[in-house]
């Protein structure tokens, strides 16, 4: 009897303490658990704006390069060396800097084909490819280069493409990103009136550039090889987009 009343009276002390324990400042039931916002940070309008500006391209980048092939090694890297110096004297004659011109490609490669007979693939020659960016900051005289460049390398010139951009998009990068605010707060008052809520000030604000360069691809044909050819090369117009995500509170 003793001892069945000692284990009655521990385990209302347990619960005592467990209650005790439940009910501490620093601790919460259950049922609070439940009212807590761990997605505080999905608050308010969130909305992006887009912001876009038509742009002049005053930089133009050509791709070319010298490609030579011969039973060897040796000669073939011969043709092409003689080749490209004569492209990069070209180039520079025609007011290029040289730190506007950068290497972007150079290989030497085997040149092979199938032998029917011996049923295996057998070596003809040797490839050397030679491919250099060289950047334009005079477009009206493009033409002109590539008709130079196409002149001094001869049968070995390739001329891969060429690319327009802005060199200083700055002054484009301002308006764009005044019309991408304008366009996301008018998104934003929108959304607040369909929902029939107040719009507060903005908490949260990324921007995204875009800035697309033009690849258009330049096909040098023989007759283009002549020193008074000139190809006619138009820049056009591009576009200089930005997107802005804002994030605005709900008052």
């Amino acid at each position: 009897m003793k001892k069945r009343w000692l284990l009655a009276v521990g385990l209302v002390l347990v619960l005592v303490v467990i209650g005790l324990a439940g009910c501490s400042p620093g601790s919460a039931a259950l049922g609070e658990l439940k009212a807590i916002d761990i997605g505080s940070q999905q608050e308010g309008i969130w909305v992006s704006g887009q912001g876009e500006v038509t742009a002049v391209p005053d930089i133009a980048t050509l791709r070319l390069g010298i490609e030579a092939q011969e039973a060897t090694v040796a000669e073939a890297q011969s043709k092409a060396t003689e080749a490209m110096d004569n492209v990069m004297a070209a180039l520079t004659a025609n007011g290029i800097a040289e730190n506007d011109i950068q290497t972007q490609y150079f290989s030497i490669s085997k040149v092979t084909k199938w032998d029917v007979d011996k049923e295996e693939e057998v070596v003809i020659g040797y490839r050397v490819t030679n491919t250099v960016t060289a950047k334009i900051r005079y477009i009206d005289e493009a033409g002109t280069i590539i008709g130079a460049v196409a002149e001094a390398g001869g049968d070995l010139t390739r001329v891969d493409s060429i690319s327009f951009s802005v060199d200083d998009p700055s002054e484009y990068y301002e308006v764009a990103r005044q019309e991408a605010m304008a366009d996301a707060k008018a998104r934003a008052e929108q959304l607040a009136e369909l929902a029939g809520v107040t719009l507060g000030k903005p908490t949260y604000i990324s921007e995204g550039i875009s800035y697309p360069v033009s690849p258009r691809e330049v096909v040098v044909m023989e007759e283009a090889m002549a020193a008074s050819a000139e190809t006619p090369i138009s820049p056009g117009e591009m576009e200089i987009s930005l997107t802005i995500q804002v994030v605005y509170a709900i008052k």
